[in-house]
């Protein structure tokens, strides 16, 4: 009887490893792409040569310009996400708690600074404030210079407040009306109510916002680029970035030190949130609440909501008009006129110019590339992560959101270092092709997929999947029947963002990119440092214009496929 139990244990045991063996293998490949390229960079900055050596800490340590640089980037980060902050807050208090009209369109105005790549947001400001712009006319006095520090921080904290909104608003509508309430009956005004009782509950999403703002305002590098470069202001994301292209003996070396202080940084502001959280202590709220809490009266609403649009409009969608406008001019600098007006710039980048339809060419390649492999393998491991609760799933989803947390200067920089040789004597020649672009775009976005999947997993009534299977429904017709119609517009959602995403970036493609496979960010980028103005902004209203048009077609696809939802 043993001796028949035995071939039986050791067949289950055979198909046990056999089933762990693909989540070993993913495991590997997640180490060897997302996790081992970080560990290179650290390798990098402790040598010197042959030898490991912590004398490029001590030489770029000792500089002045570090210091320097590393002031500014203090600087601008701080006072960019606290206007951030500020804004996203206050617009966030007002659309969840007010009797305003027209939320859902005020609400499309919040999203499209974010939208819109913020390199193409420093554009629009540009023009906007230029002599060709609106406001033109004005004594230069009275015109705010953007290539400055006061310049950055403004143009960050516009470009990133909706992050503090999106994750703020939904924490104010879920705040019970009973704490409000007791405050009140307690003899506490509204001042006090807020203070001592709304923002210290919302105090999680509050931080929550205010960490996804730092670290964008941390990783940003197009608007220090555009802005800062000019001006000689320097902050570690374009320091990083001077030191890679210089190519000296120690290039490498010094950007890897660089990068090590830029990640430190980042951890620090990590912890600072944390802290933050802790002390709120808050453990959970209701659910959403959508009614308005303050009643404004008829003149007061008004006011309001005139404050608000030209607040939305001002900031939205004027610059990008501008933009549009100054782009039409047959050169730069001269007046807004309808005879200077002219289609020759549009003319030019798209039949002339070879590299801007190659540089189109290549970031349309590579974001279907990159959507396409992340939508594939992103929602398979959220499918994995969403069905596993042990330590392993979230050991490695820690790996996997570990490139996108770091600044893109620095993944860049582990790019390099890790694909020139990735394992020792194997030289792949990825370096300086699109190729190496395309590992990059999926290690850093891979995860922004993965979101968007296990969110729509986690919304799923597993009761659902039950009934199937006990109604004798196989594995592939759950899936095909009752899963994916189920999960398909996160799943579609997260492949969108991943999309347009990886079309529009420039921090890590102006580290990577190589003749011949320039993306949209480095032409746009090339054209406004060669001072070829008038291209880059016809460039970048086309971008905008489809970027736009992709928005629209996905409302409403989305639309349509709730209108199906409800038939079914």
């Amino acid at each position: 009887m043993q001796l028949a139990m035995k071939p039986r244990k050791l067949a289950e045991g055979g198909f046990s490893s056999f089933r762990k063996l693909p989540i070993l293998i993913g495991l590997l490949i997640l180490v060897f792409f997302f996790l081992l390229p970080i560990i290179r960079l650290l390798f990098m900055s402790f040598t010197s040569g042959e030898s490991l050596t912590i004398s490029t800490y001590s030489e770029v340590l000792k500089e002045s310009v570090t210091w320097k640089t590393l002031g500014n980037t203090l600087y601008t980060v701080a006072g960019s996400t606290v206007l951030s902050m500020l804004l996203g807050i206050s617009m966030a208090a007002v659309m969840a708690y007010t009797n305003i009209r027209g939320k859902s369109v005020m609400q499309l105005f919040i999203y499209l600074p974010f939208i819109i790549p913020s390199y193409i947001t420093t554009l629009a400001w540009v023009q906007f404030f230029s002599e060709s712009g609106p406001l033109g006319w004005m004594p230069d006095w009275m015109i705010p210079n953007l290539y400055s520090v006061g310049g950055i921080i403004f143009v960050l904290g516009i470009s990133h407040y909706p992050l503090v909104y999106l994750m703020t608003v939904q924490v104010f509508r879920r705040i019970p009306r009973d704490a409000e309430l007791a405050a009140s009956v307690s003899g506490a005004s509204r001042f006090t109510s807020w203070r001592k009782v709304i923002l210290p509950m919302a105090l999680p999403g509050i931080c929550s916002g205010g960490l996804l703002a730092f670290l964008s305002n941390l990783d940003n590098f197009g608007v220090p680029a555009f802005l800062g470069i000019p001006a000689n202001i320097r902050v570690l994301s374009t320091y990083i970035y001077e030191q890679v292209i210089g190519y000296g003996p120690s290039a490498f070396s010094r950007a890897a030190v660089l990068s090590v202080l830029l990640g430190i940084v980042a951890i620090a502001g990590t912890l600072v949130q944390l802290w933050f959280v802790r002390r709120s202590k808050v453990t959970e709220t209701t659910v959403p609440d959508d009614e308005p809490r303050i009643e404004l009266r008829s003149g007061r609403r008004k006011l309001m909501e005139a404050i608000l649009w030209i607040f939305l409009l001002g900031t939205s969608l004027v610059p990008f008009l501008a933009m549009a406008a100054v782009s039409l001019l047959q050169a730069y600098g001269i007046d807004l006129s309808w005879q200077n007006l002219s289609l020759e710039n549009y003319r030019y980048i798209l039949l002339e110019d070879e590299k801007v339809l190659r540089s189109l060419g290549n970031s349309l390649l590579l974001g279907v590339i990159t959507a396409a492999i992340c939508l594939v393998f992103g929602t398979l491991f959220a499918y994995y992560r969403s069905t596993n609760t042990g330590k392993l799933p979230k050991v490695m989803e820690a790996i996997i959101t570990t490139p996108y947390a770091l600044p893109g200067t620095v993944l860049a920089l582990c790019i390099i270092l890790m694909w020139m040789q990735p394992l020792p004597g194997w030289y792949p020649g990825v370096y300086g092709t699109p190729a190496i672009l395309l590992i990059a775009y999926i290690t850093r976005f891979f995860v922004l997929q993965f979101r968007g999947s296990y969110t729509a997993f986690t919304q799923l009534d597993v009761r659902m999947e039950e009934a199937a299977r006990t109604n004798g429904a196989n594995y592939f017709t759950r899936w095909r029947q009752i899963i994916l119609p189920l999960i398909l517009p996160g799943v579609l959602s997260g492949a969108l963002l991943v999309f347009l995403t990886s079309l529009t970036e420039l921090t890590v493609s102006s580290m990577l990119w190589s003749s011949g496979a320039e993306t949209v960010g480095v032409i746009i980028f090339s054209f406004e440092q060669a001072g070829y103005s008038t291209y880059s902004t016809a460039f970048s209203s086309l971008i905008v214009l489809a970027i736009l048009l992709c928005g629209i077609s996905y409302l409403v696809m989305q639309r349509k496929w709730k209108q199906r939802g409800k038939r079914l």
